[in-house]
């Protein structure tokens, strides 16, 4: 059975509307169109059921068979969400006071999904964060009150199954995947104290001894957590809003790894700067990593923390995996110019480099095959409208916004993750008959005296090239047994030395000549090449320096990056010594 084609959802001033993704890329017909203005929507998990709200009206649609499941009297809602198996749907509304309500009405509701009876109403005055959250299965829900999670069990939510409180609560996120469910909680740090985040299994609550795991740190005003697909490990960045350095606009950020069995690390980024972007392959061995000044590195990291692949620098502030994990994409959008690197994750080999200018958002399809890039309002007002490409670099759809029109969200049709299996990756780009897929770079501007004459440009920064870190992780695992046997080989030749002179002192013959005796005692061995005994001695030089920068390093001082990338370098240069050593 041929899988299903997914639907792209589209809101703005014409209404809304849904079209048929590739390879129809038309509008579906069994969506009429809402021409009233659309405050919000939301699919559920599976992408069965559909809804949306208007200035009037709350509507729920079943995808399927285009049936209107309801629609209540329920206007302005500003946002709305189903509950992972469809069975509930949350909405919020602003929170307003009048004569009448004093304390103000209830704007958070859940309604039940079949029926669109409401089943329990709460007061959220807060938009952010303002949604219950919810187990897989459901079994759990649970709602950051007053610095306390409540925890209410398979929907009941009049009563409050469990509470865990810790000193100022700010953020908490439950992990996915199957039962027992896992949860990570925020505490910021207070009178100079740390800031911490703890995971606890449900219901296990209390003080730290009955904690999972604990990791605290300073420099903390914020942070975001992201648990992996497995629910085994959170990766957790740490923000503060000014960098007291003076290094960086954005603050200052560091990433720390925790893992449900208890450990811990701090994530070593070889660069300085922001760290923009953060995700979690879908197979949840590995994430990437976004970060440093521009041009920004890009680095995949092992559930070890030790670097795999590294992209090197370039114009981006994002990556998003595909939704089977065998596709990544480097973007820059934003205040950049919209380049996209796509890559295959098994082989780390480019598949294509297109350029999507003035984009604001970025989904992947179901598929894994096709992504959709959006110019929304309110971030852009002008040249609103949307693109729908094939990984490999074509554009296969493009919609543009009427004049003085303007659009407001995208948003793909969600499938289960068996839906839509990995296919081979392809390299040579499909067709499409919209345009060209390679966009012609700027040239910069000369005066009309200088355009004959040969261009004498230099970069501002230099780029890193990518580079694959398999192989420095190999050499770093094996480095202790090379450098231990290196050290008993230069133990033994300075023993060697230090018998010979002694010997030396005694012989009467080398008494008469001491300039020989001198000369012969301090040389160190020679293989009667020239070329090789520069080598080793150029080799030794370098091994000592990078010595020095490691007793630095381990001082707390500050390393530069090239300093940092000689360090990287030392197995590798004992390696080449004990070869050549070996050859003597």
């Amino acid at each position: 059975m041929a899988p299903p084609v997914p639907l792209l959802a589209v809101r703005g001033t014409e209404g809304i509307f849904m079209q048929n993704g590739p390879p129809l890329c038309s509008e579906n017909t069994t969506f009429q169109r809402d021409k009233q203005v659309c405050t919000c929507f939301t699919f559920s998990r599976d992408g069965s059921l559909f809804s949306w709200g208007t200035t009037e009206k709350l509507h729920v649609f079943k995808v399927a068979d285009g049936r209107m499941l309801w629609s209540i009297d329920v206007p302005k809602v500003a946002a709305v969400e189903f509950s992972p198996k469809g069975t509930t749907l949350a909405t919020w509304n602003l929170y307003s006071k009048s004569k009448e309500t004093a304390q103000g009405d209830q704007n958070l509701r859940l309604w039940n999904v079949q029926t669109g009876a409401c089943v329990k109403s709460f007061y959220q005055k807060n938009r952010e964060n303002w949604c219950p959250v919810w187990s897989d299965d459901e079994s759990i829900s649970v709602r950051n009150v007053n610095n306390e999670l409540h925890f209410f069990e398979n929907n009941q939510f009049d009563t409050i199954a469990n509470k865990l409180h810790l000193q100022k609560v700010s953020g908490f996120v439950l992990s996915p995947g199957s039962q027992p469910s896992k949860v990570a909680v925020y505490v910021p740090g207070s009178k100079g104290g740390p800031s911490f985040v703890r995971l606890y299994q449900y219901p296990n609550f209390g003080g730290p001894t009955n904690a999972l795991a604990n990791k605290s740190f300073f420099k903390a005003d914020s942070v975001e957590m992201l648990w992996n697909k497995k629910g085994t490990a959170v990766l957790i960045t740490a923000s503060t809003e000014v960098d007291k350095t003076g290094a960086s606009y954005y603050g200052e950020q560091t990433l720390h790894y925790v893992a449900t069995n208890g450990e811990s690390a701090v994530v070593q980024l070889p660069k300085n700067g922001p760290i923009y972007s953060v995700v979690w392959n879908p197979s949840s061995d590995e994430f990437c990593v976004v970060y440093g000044f521009m041009p920004a590195k890009a680095t995949v990291f092992n559930i070890k923390c030790e670097p795999v692949f590294d992209f090197g620098t370039g114009p981006r502030n994002a990556v998003y995996y595909s939704p089977q994990g065998h596709i990544l994409v480097l973007a820059g959008f934003g205040n950049l110019r919209g380049h996209m690197e796509v890559w295959d994750t098994k082989k780390y080999k480019m598949i294509s480099k297109p350029q999507a200018a003035d984009s604001t958002h970025f989904y992947w399809c179901p598929d894994g095959e096709h992504i959709v890039t959006a110019t929304c309002s309110p971030r852009l007002k002008v040249g609103n409208g949307y693109k729908i490409w094939h990984y490999t670099g074509a554009v296969l759809y493009k919609y543009d916004s009427p004049q003085n029109g303007e659009l407001w969200q995208v948003l793909w049709q969600p499938f289960l993750q068996e839906v839509f299996q990995e296919k081979p990756i392809k390299y040579q780009v499909v067709q499409s008959d919209i345009c060209s897929t390679e966009t012609k770079p700027a040239q910069a501007y000369r005066p009309p005296a200088l355009r004959n004459k040969p261009s004498s440009f230099s970069k501002l920064h230099e780029d890193e090239p990518p580079q694959n870190m398999k192989g420095q992780v190999e050499c770093d695992k094996q480095l202790s047994k090379s450098a231990l046997k290196n050290q008993k080989k230069r133990e033994a030749k300075k023993a060697a030395r230090q018998e010979a002179k002694l010997d030396e002192g005694q012989d009467k013959h080398f008494a008469e000549e001491p300039k020989q005796t001198q000369t012969v005692s301090s040389a160190p061995s020679s293989s009667g090449d020239p070329e090789l005994d520069k080598k080793i001695k150029n080799l030794k030089k370098k091994i000592k320096a990078i010595e020095q920068l490691k007793e630095q390093q381990a001082a707390g001082k500050q390393l530069e990056k090239n300093q940092i990338e000689k360090i990287q370098k030392e197995a590798l240069l004992l390696k080449e010594l004990e070869d050549l050593e070996l050859g003597l």
